[in-house]
């Protein structure tokens, strides 16, 4: 076997490990959204609060100990740090609370930008070439982003499913991806062969 054919073997066999394992967390984390919904937001509520108490930690080191910012930038930053943290420390405080929090803000925001999604939408319509396509995409836009707005929890627990549902498809068609990368390998090994032959 020569060098470029180890090297390709390497490749693909590199590949098809990070296919696999990408898969089964995919696989593994979208069945775990669909079975335990309601415990697998807390978590994800849970990392966001971390991230916020972490953040303000670092707003506040940059606040204190950037001596080349201006006292109005140090301020600044020391204050949102501390926003940050009690924001955090309010999440942990009643995760449930935070996580049926969280679900709303995420549902009203998407809700938003979909119904401006649709009014830009209807503003190209006498630019663009495709108007009835544009004129339905901006209406089922707008219409969608009502929908959500008017039952903003019901659209955060319909898209959880669709997240998990989804995870769970991605996984398993990259783990299917990884069994078969083999046979494509193979294949990939006897033409560099072939070429190294010739």
């Amino acid at each position: 076997m020569s060098a470029t054919a180890s090297t390709a073997t390497g490749l693909v066999r590199s590949l098809r490990i990070f296919l696999a394992i990408s898969g089964v967390i995919a696989l593994i984390a979208g069945i775990v959204l669909l079975v335990w919904p309601e415990k697998s937001a807390v978590i994800v509520t849970g990392i966001v609060a971390a991230y916020l108490i972490i953040g303000g930690i670092v707003y506040i080191g940059l606040g204190i100990f950037s001596a080349g910012k201006g006292g109005w930038a140090r301020a600044g930053h020391i204050v949102l740090g501390l926003l940050y943290i009690v924001a955090g420390v309010i999440a942990f405080a009643n995760l449930g609370a935070a996580t049926v929090a969280l679900a709303l803000v995420v549902a009203i925001f998407i809700g938003i930008s979909w119904i401006i999604d649709g009014v830009v939408a209807l503003t190209l319509l006498g630019q663009d070439g495709s108007k009835v396509w544009t004129l339905l995409y901006a209406l089922l836009g707008i219409a969608a982003g009502v929908i959500v707005l008017f039952s903003p929890l019901y659209a955060a627990v319909v898209l959880w499913w669709v997240l998990g549902i989804s995870l769970v498809a991605l996984g398993v068609v990259q783990i299917i991806r990884a069994i078969t990368i083999r046979k494509d390998s193979a294949d990939v090994e006897s033409a560099l062969a072939a070429d190294a032959q010739v």
